[in-house]
């Protein structure tokens, strides 16, 4: 037994953001944790890890522990190579102690447990594959390799393909993933499928890749809150064994919360007689037997008060239903534009995004029409962001053209959310999203008739909303992201990665969307159920 979590709570100063979560982890357990975006699922591997410490609740840990975050912040100056010595000192000094060890041995001096233990280790550890198995890790995930690289140089997606390649050759009693498919392609999913079926250990993954899930988990934590309030973990294999059993909990749990609205409502219309009852009916004429007018009185208030007890006492206190995705209904670009004509063209494309990705399509024609879908798929480095960049004007193209439809809006959300700097860390969502629309308005890129709520989107509470956009988890500030692209009622939706980030729930919901909306989509990700679900629209394989 690797892990044991026991009743867990922990908030952050004025929210509350786990409580009573328990877990088990021991060989050979892969458990998959779930929930909605600021549910708590990166802090709750942060306190698996020891990182953080619970209001309440314990955490009990044996063995060695890795987590792999969402995000890595290098320090000034450190290189890939640095990243790698790291790892390859651990099992170095592993090896080094079963030689010390077995040395001592030799010359009669040494401890027989002591030396079946570090050759245990060293055997669990792989130490004498270990320079073999970094390389592998990092080619076979498509990371940068070369030693000088400094880590503040890459990307985003790089850095976290470099230190998932280190995490994975060490080989870690418990492995903790915070959304480790994010930046990966199909062979580099493949490959970490692979590598995790396999552990030794026990692993804890956060993410939204049904796939993986499908392919990986023992059982699936969901965070998101049940009828009673608390985590459910659900202990068959599979996302979609975990979305059946799901759904199934959710029809009966709003069966039950109609049932109490009735009945609580039908209780509340008797109290509202009883008290009709007490200012009209019996009320004796003024001046007469007093004494036996105070007298009923006192009998219709307590029945009354009867009332308001047994409803107190028979409410069932259900949380409040699941926010659903309110997505608007955007405009397909027809009014006033020849239906025939495309929104957005490029012709034979080739361009850079200044850092190394770079898109070449001689003789090519991308046109995307009005209501208009399409897919961009390919490997990492194929130059699926930079193609996506060049449909959205944010990119120039260094050879052909590009033509887009006069008046037409185009939304664009980005592989990943800008950072966040200065005094735009103090503005709340509510306060950015006006900024937006006042920004838009002044270009004359919104019509003031199609602005769209973002507190009818069902992406952020208005709670989330209040508060500034640096206070938000990743996948809330991602969530924020689609908001803003939907601000002014795009012609045409420019999605990179739209799944990284995201919470699996509002994934299904944003898919069925994306099929049924009249506006044009344009779709670049490696969700391989995401592909699945729109394997009916047109292709653009750029490897």
């Amino acid at each position: 037994m690797h892990l044991v979590a026991q009743d867990l709570a922990f908030a952050y100063p004025g929210r509350d953001v786990l409580a009573g979560v328990s877990c088990t982890v021991n060989d050979g357990t892969r458990l998959g944790v779930v929930g909605e975006n600021g549910s708590g699922k990166s802090t709750f591997l942060h306190l698996l890890a020891g990182d953080l410490k619970p209001k309440s609740g314990e955490v009990r840990r044996h063995g060695s522990v890795a987590l792999v975050e969402q995000e890595l912040h290098p320090t000034p100056g450190q290189t890939i190579g640095d990243l790698v010595e790291a790892t390859l000192d651990g099992l170095r000094t592993a090896a080094a102690e079963l030689e010390a060890a077995a040395a001592a041995f030799d010359h009669g001096s040494g401890d027989l447990a002591v030396l079946e233990r570090t050759l245990s280790l060293a055997e669990h550890l792989a130490v004498w594959d270990a320079d073999r198995r970094v390389e592998v890790a990092l080619t076979r995930l498509g990371a940068p390799r070369d030693p000088v690289r400094r880590l503040d140089e890459l990307s985003v997606g790089e850095r976290f393909r470099v230190r998932l390649a280190c995490r994975l050759a060490e080989r870690s009693d418990l492995l903790l993933l915070d959304e480790p498919t994010n930046h990966l392609d199909d062979s580099a999913i493949q490959f970490l499928t692979g590598e995790l079926v396999a552990w030794r250990g026990g692993v804890v993954l956060v993410t939204h890749d049904r796939e993986l899930l499908d392919d990986v988990a023992t059982g699936i934590l969901d965070l998101d809150p049940s009828w009673d309030g608390k985590p459910v973990l659900y202990g068959q294999p599979g996302y979609l064994t975990y979305r059946f059993a799901k759904n199934q909990a959710l029809h009966r749990w709003r069966q039950r919360y109609r049932a109490e609205r009735k009945r609580a409502a039908a209780l509340a219309e008797r109290l509202d007689e009883s008290y009709e009852g007490l200012s009209d009916e019996w009320r004796p004429g003024k001046g007469s037997q007093k004494h036996r007018r105070a007298t009923h009185a006192r009998i219709h208030v307590k029945a009354a008060d009867r009332l308001v007890q047994k409803l107190e006492a028979e409410a069932i206190e259900v949380p409040k239903p699941p926010v659903e995705l309110g997505f608007p209904d955007l405009p397909a670009m027809s009014a006033g534009w020849d239906p025939a004509q495309p929104v957005v063209e490029v012709r034979s494309p080739r361009v850079g995004d200044g850092g190394g990705a770079r898109v070449d399509l001689p003789g090519t024609r991308i046109a995307i029409p009005p209501s208009g879908r399409l897919l961009i798929v390919g490997p990492n480095g194929t130059g699926k962001s930079t193609l996506l960049g060049a449909l959205a004007g944010t990119l120039e193209l260094d050879r052909g053209t590009r033509f887009v439809a006069p008046g037409a809006r185009i939304g664009v959300v980005g592989q990943e959310s800008a950072p966040i700097t200065g005094k735009a860390r103090l503005r709340t969502g509510f306060e950015t999203y006006a900024d937006e629309a006042l920004r838009l308005l002044a270009s004359g890129e919104l019509d003031p008739d199609h602005v769209v709520p973002v507190a009818g989107l069902g992406l952020l509470s208005e709670e989330d909303l209040d508060r500034p956009l640096a206070e938000l988890s990743a996948g809330q500030r991602r969530r924020f992201e689609l908001a803003r692209a939907l601000l002014h009622a795009p012609h045409l939706l420019l999605l990179d990665e739209p799944t990284n980030h995201l919470s699996i729930d509002l994934v299904d919901e944003l898919t069925r969307a994306l099929q049924v909306t009249p506006c044009a989509v344009v779709v670049a990700t490696h969700d391989r159920r995401m592909r699945s679900d729109l394997e009916d629209w047109p292709v653009l394989d750029l490897s």
